[in-house]
């Protein structure tokens, strides 16, 4: 009887433990994942790098949906983008928006995140927004022009058949106009309601960009 309660008892104290592992495992990986994000979230790359090296994926999403790339580019943190692109994130991966962190760091003019991250391999155009229309769309005319110096498409067209000169317009960026009329932007391209650059300057009372499309052949 001795010998019998012995090896129940240690079946048991196995099956105890084995539970204990089976909970712990899923709550030390949420946590890990947590400190991973909000690491990300708040520009510490050494941690970044810490967690990275423990097996976190650098290609790990946040609970919005977001690529920890995308928000890092996004804020402008070059280092820890850099050690997450150091790790193997894709550059190219994207959100459920469509966005990638080329997009993201173009709309907010984070010129040296965009030089970055196209040397990593991210695509300067592709379907739907493009880094080139978002970067018109906030008038950062230093990434406009790095994008177009590598291939960026200038006339490309979002889902909606707008442009990047469109854009730059209805944002009223007059030198972002300028950079890109002068780099051979269609000023009379319409967008899937038919309008036009200059129907949106003219709509917004901007005499000086409709002087200026005029002079660029635009018309109605």
């Amino acid at each position: 009887m001795r010998l019998e309660s012995r090896r129940l008892w240690h079946l048991v104290a196995a099956c105890t433990f084995a539970l204990f592992a089976c909970i712990a495992a899923p709550a030390q990986a949420q946590r890990l994942y947590d400190e991973f994000v909000l690491a990300v979230a708040n520009d510490r790359a050494g941690e970044v790098k810490a967690l990275l090296a423990r097996g976190m994926d650098p290609d790990t999403v946040d609970k919005r949906g977001d690529p920890v790339l995308l928000v890092a580019a996004r804020a402008g943190y070059r280092d820890t983008a850099k050690a997450l692109l150091d790790a193997g994130a894709k550059a190219n991966q994207r959100n459920a928006y469509g966005d990638s962190a080329i997009m993201v760091a173009a709309l907010n003019g984070h010129l040296e995140l965009v030089q970055m991250l196209r040397e990593r391999g991210a695509a300067v155009d592709g379907p739907g927004w493009t880094p080139l229309i978002y970067a018109a769309t906030g008038g950062h005319d230093d990434v406009v022009a790095y994008l177009l110096q590598h291939g960026a498409s200038i006339d490309a067209v979002s889902p909606n058949g707008t442009t990047a000169l469109m854009m730059a317009v209805r944002e009223a960026h007059p030198t972002t106009v300028e950079l890109l009329v002068s780099h051979g932007a269609d000023v009379n391209h319409r967008n899937e309601s038919g309008a036009t650059a200059l129907a949106w300057a003219e709509r917004n009372g901007d005499r000086d960009l409709v002087e200026r499309l005029r002079r660029a052949g635009a018309r109605r």
